[in-house]
């Protein structure tokens, strides 16, 4: 009977000793418990810290005077300041052909010969006459000299010359109507005339071009009337050519075009093998210009409700300043009022940080 009661008692005494045992392995937990969470707490702090204040890479630009320019920009054509189509005066068949397309020609120079056979029989006829009433002339003259012969006959002489010489110049006026004759120096651009065939005033002639002479003409709107004028700066981009001309203009018409409502003006060119005449060019034409203007890239500039802003390195902190544009050209935005040379704005990053961010220079522009 003793014997049974000693094994419930072995059992309660183990139990009591696995309790003990788990309570000691639970405190010794919490413990390391407390230490883990008083660890990650002071992590949290330190990040919580770092992340407050975040540092971001950013280029600038660095702030100076300068000048800067607004440009209306206006598509034009290019002309030849002479450009003229050359006539026969008078009628008749074409009988010689001098030059040919391409050909550069002279001032003067015949280019093209019509029939004036007629006319060449006249004319020999009234060079007979001039010097046969030269000869008498001369004759009569040495004779009045010597006071020989009357003046009446001495004048009839002079008066015999004088009409049969107004004669014959009349009559290689008209042979200069049978010629086809260049009134400019220049290159021949069309020539579509054969021999034998009829050509009149008006009806065929040949096409003349001075292409050392050439200029754009283009048509500004009203809207610019008051900024754009003789004497502006102007930069002409011909994109065919690949060929840019910096220059002025010369001419800017004071009436308005009552239908397009603009005005058009002219740029002279300069002589360059690339330009040639009906070219398409653009014309760049400075309508503002402050030679002494803070100007920044456009890109800086951030908007909000209150106004313009950009950001400013001071010392790799960003500081925000609000700024007042004025004029925009290029990707450029001149600035009136907020800041000053020597500031450095944030360009690339601009949009990404806040007053107070730190910031890294990674690149500046300029």
């Amino acid at each position: 009977m003793k014997k049974t009661l000693y094994i419930p008692a072995l059992l309660l005494l183990a139990a009591c000793s696995q309790q003990k045992d788990k309570k000691t392995e639970l405190a010794e937990l919490k413990k390391q418990q407390a230490e883990l969470n008083e660890k990650v707490a002071k992590l949290q702090a330190e990040v919580g810290s770092t992340d407050s204040v975040k540092t971001s890479d950013v280029s600038v630009f660095k702030v100076e005077a300068g000048k800067f320019s607004n440009y209306v920009e206006v598509q034009g054509k290019i002309d030849a300041e002479e450009n003229v189509t050359a006539y026969p005066q008078a009628q008749g068949t074409i009988t010689a052909i001098y030059v040919k397309a391409g050909q550069r020609v002279s001032k003067g120079q015949t280019l093209v010969q019509l029939d004036n056979s007629v006319l060449k029989q006249q004319l020999a006829q009234a060079e007979a006459q001039v010097e046969l009433t030269n000869t008498l002339y001369q004759r009569q003259k040495n004779l009045w000299d010597q006071k020989i012969g009357t003046e009446v006959q001495f004048l009839q002489a002079k008066t015999n010359l004088q009409t049969t010489q107004k004669q014959l110049d009349a009559l290689k006026q008209q042979a200069a109507l049978y010629s086809i004759k260049s009134p400019i120096n220049g290159s021949v651009e069309t020539m579509d005339l054969k021999l034998g065939q009829v050509a009149g005033p008006g009806i065929t002639g040949i096409n003349i071009v001075n292409d050392n002479s050439l200029k754009v003409k283009a048509n500004v709107p009203e809207s610019y009337a008051a900024s754009v004028r003789t004497g502006n700066s102007v930069k002409v981009v011909v994109p065919d050519a690949k060929d840019s001309v910096t220059t002025t203009i010369n001419f800017a018409a004071k009436a308005i075009d009552p239908v397009s409502r603009s005005f058009p003006v002219e740029v002279k060119l300069p002589t360059r093998a690339s330009l040639r005449p009906n070219m398409t060019a653009v014309l760049k034409i400075a309508d503002y210009t402050n030679n002494k203007a803070i100007a920044i890239p456009l890109k800086a500039i951030q908007q909000s409700e209150t106004g313009d802003y950009v950001f400013l390195n001071e010392n790799g902190v960003a500081k925000r300043a609000v700024v007042t544009e004025g004029s925009i050209s290029g990707g450029m935005a001149e600035i009136k009022s907020g800041l000053k040379a020597g500031d450095q704005v944030i360009v690339d990053g601009a949009a990404d940080i806040e007053e107070g961010d730190k910031v890294r220079v990674l690149q500046g522009i300029k």
